[in-house]
C-alpha cells in the first residue's frame, strides 16, 4: 500500500519514527546512525528510511515545515502505517537567556496560535502534551548518556516571518521556552489516535541574543538530540 505522499508499504516502516522537519536531516541520520538503512520514500523529496539501531528497527522521515505538513505526515504514519511512536527532532528559537544556542528543549506541552485543532470539533480549547511514557524513557536515557535537556511549554506558530518584532515577548512572559512550528499538530494527532509522541528541539536561533546557526549546522551537527531520540526509540 502507498498513499499520495508516501511510497512505503506497511512493512517498510518501523513502530517508532524519528521526524525531523528537514528531510536532509533524516538522510543524515540514516547514513550516519542506522545500519542497513533503506529509503522507502522520496515523494516530494520527503525522504524516509528504515534501518536498525543497536539491532532494533527504527525509521526516520522528514515532516516538512509547519503544522499542515506535520499534520499530514504524522496522521498517515499513525493511521495508515501502524506507527506507535513519533519523536520529533527539530529546531526552535529560544526566548530566554538561560536557554542557549544548541541546548535541547523538550515540549511538555505545545501552545499554539494555529487553528489546526478545529478538525476535532471540540467545544473548547485542547492543550496538547507529550506522551508520559516517552518522557520517562527520555529522562532515563538522559541520565545514562549525560546528555541534558530542558523541559517546559513551547509555542507552535503558523508564521515564520512575524511583522511585529516583539510578538514573542508575550509568550515569554508566560514562561514559554521558545518557538517552533510542528509540535502542537503532532501532539494533537497522537492524542486523537491514541498513539505516543515526543517533541524535542535543538535551539538554532536566539531571540534575546540574536545568535543564529547555519543551515549546515542545523542539518548535520545536532547529534546529541539525534542520539537521545535513537536511544529512546529502542528503550
Amino acid at each position: 500500500m502507498s498513499t499520495h505522499i508516501n511510497a512505503a508499504n506497511k512493512k517498510d516502516i518501523a513502530e517508532t519514527v524519528l521526524m525531523p522537519g528537514d528531510p536532509l536531516r533524516a538522510k543524515f541520520i540514516a547514513e550516519n546512525f542506522l545500519e542497513g538503512a533503506k529509503c522507502y520514500n522520496e515523494i516530494r523529496g520527503m525522504y524516509g528510511y528504515t534501518g536498525t539501531y543497536k539491532g532494533v528497527p527504527v525509521s526516520v522521515q522528514g515532516s516538512g515545515m509547519g503544522m499542515p505538513s506535520m499534520g499530514i505526515y504524522s496522521w498517515e504514519l499513525f493511521t495508515e502505517y501502524d506507527v506507535e511512536n513519533i519523536i520529533r527532532i527539530g529546531t526552535a528559537g529560544s526566548f530566554h537567556d538561560d536557554i542557549k544556542i544548541k541546548d535541547i528543549i523538550v515540549a511538555l506541552a505545545a501552545s499554539t496560535d494555529s487553528n489546526y485543532g478545529h478538525i476535532y470539533d471540540l467545544p473548547g480549547s485542547f492543550a496538547p502534551c507529550v506522551s508520559f511514557d516517552l518522557l520517562n524513557k527520555l529522562q532515563d536515557v538522559s541520565k545514562e548518556t549525560s546528555i541534558s535537556f530542558k523541559a517546559g511549554n513551547v509555542v507552535s506558530c503558523d508564521v515564520f516571518y512575524e511583522i511585529n518584532e516583539d510578538w514573542w515577548k508575550k509568550w515569554k512572559a508566560l514562561g514559554i521556552m521558545g518557538v517552533e512550528m510542528e509540535a502542537a499538530a503532532l501532539y494533537m494527532n497522537a492524542a486523537y489516535t491514541n498513539k505516543n509522541a515526543l517533541a524535542m528541539m535543538t535551539i538554532s536561533d536566539h531571540f534575546v541574543s540574536g545568535e543564529l546557526t547555519s543551515a549546515d549546522e542545523r542539518q548535520n551537527t545536532f547529534t546529541d538530540m539525534m542520539k537521545l531520540a535513537l536511544e529512546v526509540a529502542i528503550k
